[in-house]
């Protein structure tokens, strides 16, 4: 434990953006995941396949507009997302 009053304070602020960083971050794993799931399962594109990943990437965007996770990031896994959609309207 940090014992001087600056490093001290550092350490309090950094554990409250955690908790709100896990937040937003959990959404964004939470969405993918489901968009994942939904368009493994789907033999081919519906609107809910197109829904479930619309809100993952909002919830991308989000994130990487917080600062939570880097807009490369966001943009990579969104790309992969969408690549997997096209697949199925093939």
């Amino acid at each position: 434990m940090a014992n001087i009053k600056s490093a001290i304070k550092r350490n309090k602020q950094n554990n409250v953006k955690r908790i709100k960083n896990r937040v937003y971050r959990g959404k964004a794993r939470t969405a993918v995941q489901k968009a994942r799931v939904e368009i493994e399962g789907a033999k081919k594109a519906s609107n809910e396949t197109t829904a479930v990943t619309q809100e993952a990437i909002a919830a991308l965007d989000k994130a990487a507009q917080k600062g939570i996770i880097h807009k490369n990031n966001a943009a990579r896994r969104k790309s992969r997302l969408m690549k997997k959609l096209a697949a199925l309207e093939k």
